[in-house]
């Protein structure tokens, strides 16, 4: 069971406020009522110690579900492979489908 979720971002990113648009539409999709976590990232060396991978990063219950390893982390905007190409944030459905996957249905009212 998912307990929460959080955007992570740095204020110099465009994509954050679309990915937390998309991520309200999501679980509004899915008749959830829960808030989503900001969490700012404000140096490197934060990001570093977050594993944070560029901006904007998901995380439900501190995983981060379209990580790759491989990438490096710091203070950079992130793009995401969507149904629609390469985009700026996950698609609604991307992230529909990941909080069904995760169990979040059963974490909100």
């Amino acid at each position: 069971m998912i307990t929460q979720v959080t955007l992570l971002y740095f204020q110099g990113c465009p994509n954050w406020k679309g990915a937390r648009v998309r991520m309200e539409e999501a679980m509004g999709r899915l008749g959830l009522g829960s808030e989503i976590g900001l969490q700012p990232v404000e140096t490197a060396e934060e990001a570093d110690n977050l594993g944070f991978r560029g901006s904007p990063t998901v995380l439900i219950d501190g995983v981060d579900p379209f990580a790759d390893p491989d990438a490096p982390t710091g203070l950079s905007c992130r793009v995401y492979k969507t149904e629609n190409g390469v985009e700026g944030a996950p698609s609604v459905d991307q992230l529909v489908s990941i909080l069904k996957e995760r169990g979040l249905r059963s974490f909100c009212n």
